[in-house]
């Protein structure tokens, strides 16, 4: 019994060592040396790099049997003709030359004012008076002098046409009555600027001075006028533009704060450079027929410097540069019905931008089918294909 308990038990074992090849790694692991692990592994490294090369091999096959594989994905858009209209944009404030601080022509003390904040007045309209300081009794004087200076002239020439009397007699007569007219009118001259009047039609913006203040000419602010129709933008523009930017050329304003846009043109371009900024000014007209554009607001302006009709514009983000300083793009040629083609490296020469558009000036035809998505990630010469539908069509 005991004999047939061993065969059984030997016949297992047989059995499982049967099971497991002598080359296996499960039976080098459970049965081998340091050693035979070692070199196990050393076989399965060499069988590992074997394989690689071996599908390095077929990929590079299947490369070159299929076009399709490994193809960069692009998009592209065609360079077509178009107008451009470039504009130059710049700040600039609102102003007007019927915007005045009044001051006195007298010294002396402001006696009236005859016009209120806001009020409307017309050119050469009295708006305030000043003590003239007792100047309208020397006149009344002075006027009678004239008048008796008169009549004996008068008399005078009348006995000198009929030769009675000298002629020195009438010489003086007239000589004096002259004078006492000249005295009269240089009085009343100084007698008109104690009267304060508008310089121009407008409005009474703010009245400075009060009743009753002594005033000092030429110093002391009476009030401000100001006329809101003819309205202006005065800018600065780099002397680089002076050949584009000239009088009546097209503008358009907007004025932020009203969230107005106008359109109008350059009445004065400025023929003096400023050696200081290199600048030179200008002037554009701003049409305020409701009022409501008023002295000192900004405004952004918009001036339109260059326009080409037949302009090939493209996006600047296609645009790359070499280390040449070059400008270029890619371009797709030989496209076949399924929309692959290859890329070209064209070196182009841009001119003016806009935002984000720049002119082409040389190197591109129209109709050249220029990559945009992608254009980042393809080499001179490298198979592309074009997923847009409109250059497959």
């Amino acid at each position: 019994m005991k004999y047939i308990s061993l065969l059984i038990i030997v016949a297992a074992l047989s059995v499982s060592c049967s099971g497991k090849k002598k080359n296996s790694v499960e039976y080098v692991i459970e049965n081998g040396s340091l050693e035979t692990i070692r070199t196990k592994r050393v076989e399965l490294v060499a069988d590992q790099q074997d394989i690689n090369d071996k599908i390095k091999r077929l990929d590079e096959k299947i490369k070159t049997l299929d076009t399709t594989q490994n193809v960069p994905l692009i998009t592209t858009f065609k360079a077509e003709p178009k107008v451009f209209v470039h504009v130059l944009e710049l700040q600039g404030n609102v102003t007007t030359k019927n915007l005045l601080t009044i001051t006195p022509e007298y010294n002396g003390i402001l006696t009236n004012v005859y016009v209120t904040e806001g009020q409307k007045v017309t050119k050469g309209q009295t708006l305030a008076k000043i003590d003239d300081g007792g100047l309208s009794q020397q006149l009344a004087q002075l006027k009678i002098q004239a008048e008796l200076a008169k009549t004996t002239y008068e008399r005078q020439q009348r006995l000198w046409e009929q030769n009675i009397g000298s002629e020195i007699q009438f010489l003086q007569s007239k000589s004096t009555y002259q004078s006492q007219q000249e005295a009269v009118n240089q009085l009343n001259q100084q007698i008109a600027k104690t009267t304060v009047r508008a310089p121009f039609s407008g409005t009474i913006d703010d009245i400075i001075t009060e009743q009753g203040s002594v005033v000092a000419a030429g110093q002391s602010p009476l009030m401000r006028i100001v006329n809101l129709e003819n309205m202006y933008i005065e800018t600065e523009v780099p002397e680089r533009y002076v050949s584009e930017v000239t009088k009546g050329k097209s503008v358009s304003v907007n004025i932020p704060v009203l969230g107005k846009t106008i359109d109008t043109k350059i009445r004065q371009a400025g023929d003096f450079i400023n050696p200081a900024n290199r600048t030179f000014k200008i002037e554009v007209e701003i049409p305020n027929k409701d009022k409501a554009i008023k002295p000192n607001l900004s405004a952004r302006l918009k001036i339109n410097d260059y326009t080409s009709e037949n302009a090939l514009l493209i996006p600047q983000s296609v645009v790359s540069e070499n280390s040449e300083g070059e400008q270029y793009v890619y371009v797709v040629t030989n496209k076949n019905a399924k929309g692959v083609g290859t890329a070209n490296r064209v070196i182009i020469e841009t001119g003016k931008t806009q935002e984000d558009i720049i002119e082409v000036l040389k190197g591109l035809e129209s109709g050249a089918e220029i990559i945009q998505e992608g254009a980042r990630s393809v080499r001179d010469g490298q198979s592309v294909e074009v997923i847009n539908y409109e250059t497959k069509k």
